[in-house]
């Protein structure tokens, strides 16, 4: 029913900048609250970034602030992750999610909120 598609993956340097993009389809995107999660190795999965159904309000982990943004375009059904300065830390799959929600602006942290994941796209950061 409905899907998630994510991309721009890939190795990079510490210090670099990557842009992931996840696509939805089955279900129009505005219908969606939506998130960024990773999972590194051996570690549980976290929060990175989320966003409301309107776009107007976001959140971020304390860690990524000032580096990651998030972003939508309910016309394309698209969200991104522009990541800047990218440290080894940073490492991870990154999976994007979707949460149905009735509440425009509101924004979930929580894995067991999401209904929705995509594949995840990995992200490798080198010194």
């Amino acid at each position: 029913q409905v899907q998630l598609v994510e991309s721009g993956g890939g190795l990079v340097q510490a210090g670099d900048s990557l842009r992931l993009s996840c696509t939805v389809s089955g279900l129009t995107s505005d219908d969606l609250a939506m998130g960024w999660f990773r999972q590194a190795p051996g570690k549980a999965r976290e929060y990175v970034a989320a966003i409301s159904k309107s776009g107007s309000d976001t959140y971020y982990r304390d860690s990524v602030k000032g580096r990651f943004t998030i972003s939508r375009d309910n016309a394309k059904n698209t969200i991104h992750l522009q990541m800047n300065n990218l440290r080894p830390e940073d490492a991870a799959v990154y999976q994007c999610a979707a949460a149905t929600s009735q509440y425009s602006n509101s924004v979930y942290i929580n894995s067991g909120r999401y209904q929705h994941w995509g594949q995840g796209t990995e992200v490798t950061v080198s010194t």
